[in-house]
């Protein structure tokens, strides 16, 4: 199994806010069906100087790229045009406990 980082941005158009807002729900579900089957380890909103959602961080465990990408296919912020640039890197997280 390997981890990875995904950085994604979101698009900046006038509608961007309301596409992640309609997909929020689905993508949401998504990861804590990812958290049950252990494929989602952390993640988030980033934020702007505002406070206002402008993308997505997250870490995820997958056994390989192809399988993260297979994910990614039907992810709803991917599908739903929520995320424009993604940034996808292997990483080794720290485990505080051993």
């Amino acid at each position: 199994m390997k981890q990875y980082a995904v950085v994604a941005y979101d698009y900046t158009d006038a509608e961007a806010i309301d596409r992640r807002i309609a997909h929020r729900e689905a993508h949401l579900e998504g990861l804590r069906q990812l958290a049950r089957q252990g494929h989602f380890l952390s993640g988030g909103a980033i934020l702007n100087e505002e406070g206002k959602m402008i993308g997505s961080n997250a870490h995820f465990l997958f056994a390989d790229r192809q399988a993260l990408d297979a994910w990614l296919a039907t992810e709803p912020y991917m599908t739903g045009r929520v995320w424009e640039d993604v940034n996808i890197r292997e990483v080794r997280l720290f485990d505080p406990h051993g």
